[in-house]
This record gives C-alpha cells, structure tokens and sequence, in this order.
C-alpha cells in the first residue's frame, strides 16, 4: 500500500513520519523532496514526482513492504498519475495546523526567507487543502489547468461529492504534543491495513475501473 502524508509546509508531516514508521513493521518511509527541488519546480514537476514516487511505492510493494511518503501531492493528484491503479491500495491523510501556527514555524524554519506574499501563498494552499480535501469539486482547477498532459483526471473529475473513494483522513497538530500526533498516524496506518486485509478499502485494486 501507499500510505500518504500530505498538506502545505511546515504542519509537522516529516517529523510525525520518521516516528510512526519506527513503530511499524513492513513498510519505509520517505520524503517527497529527499531527491532534490530543481530551481523554478512548478507544477508539473510535482506530477512527474508523484508519479516517480508511485512507481518506487509498487517497487516495494512486490517485497511485501508498503510505502509512507510525505509530501504535499494530494489525493486528486495521487489518482491521476498514470501508474496509481497498479497499487493495492491508497490511504491519504491531511497533516493540518492552523495558520498562525504555520506561520510562526516558516519564520523559525527559515528565517527571513520567506515575504508576506510567499508566507500568504503556504497559508492558501493550506486552506485550499482543507477544502478539496472534503469535496472533490472544490477548486479542481488547481491542480489539473497546465498540468502533465499524462495526468489522468478522468478518473476521479465525475465522481460525486460524498464518493467513498474520495477519502482523506485529517490530523490537526494544533497545539498537540507530538506524541500524541504520532500516535495518531500509527492508529490510522493500521486501521487502514486492517480495513485493506478485510476487503474493504475504497481505494484498493478496481477503484479505477
């Protein structure tokens, strides 16, 4: 399985990820950037990543290991890359935390890197996360105007509101220990396995068809 953390800069997806996959057995974890960020990375860029990082994700999952990546794809984005129906299952969850939070950690993360306009736009994707993350027909255009011409929106853009296979988990950090956080991704990666082994996950083999 893929197991996705997603969601705007600086919500704590990294940090909650090196700790809950210390606790689980059969599956690695990596970070979407861990490769690199080339100069004037845009949009298509993050589709061809996705689908790189797919592709890695079936590679483990031939061994018999699943795959937790951090990275700020959403779910939409993650179904429309071509390879996504090969793997046995998808379970995406929204790492959030409230704005002034966020705000707060990019001026400590990065000091002085960022202008009210860059912060502005991290405090927007992270808005429109929460949004398309509840309803598929929030905002589309988002992701999918000048994408890769491979992207396969097709299969999610006539789903309804309310499908079940348009699933994202959310885990606020706001003011919670970051224990208590990882214990949160740990519940819901096993749930989600569960859920898979008993035939039942949404977005397991044939949601595509």
């Amino acid at each position: 399985m893929l197991f996705k953390l997603t969601g705007s800069s600086c919500s704590g997806k990294t940090t909650l990820a090196h700790a809950a996959v210390g606790r689980l057995r059969q599956i690695v974890m990596h970070d979407f950037d861990e490769l690199g960020v080339p100069e004037g990375a845009d949009l298509r860029w993050r589709h061809r990543m996705t689908e790189m990082w797919v592709r890695r994700a079936l590679e483990y999952q031939d061994r018999g290991i699943d795959l937790l990546l951090t990275g700020q794809s959403p779910l939409g984005e993650v179904l429309a890359v071509p390879s996504a129906p090969l793997l046995d299952g998808i379970a995406v969850c929204l790492v959030d935390v409230a704005d002034e939070v966020r705000r707060a950690r990019l001026a400590e993360r990065d000091p002085g890197r960022w202008d009210a306009t860059a912060v502005d736009a991290f405090l927007g994707w992270a808005s429109w996360h929460r949004k398309h993350a509840l309803d598929l027909r929030h905002r589309p255009d988002v992701i999918i105007d000048n994408s890769s011409p491979e992207m396969a929106w097709h299969r999610w853009t006539g789903w309804r509101t309310g499908d079940p296979r348009w699933l994202t988990q959310r885990l606020d950090t706001t003011d919670q220990p970051v224990a208590k956080s990882v214990d949160h991704v740990e519940r819901w990666i096993t749930e989600q396995r569960k859920v898979y082994q008993a035939g039942e996950l949404a977005l397991s083999h044939g949601w595509a068809s």
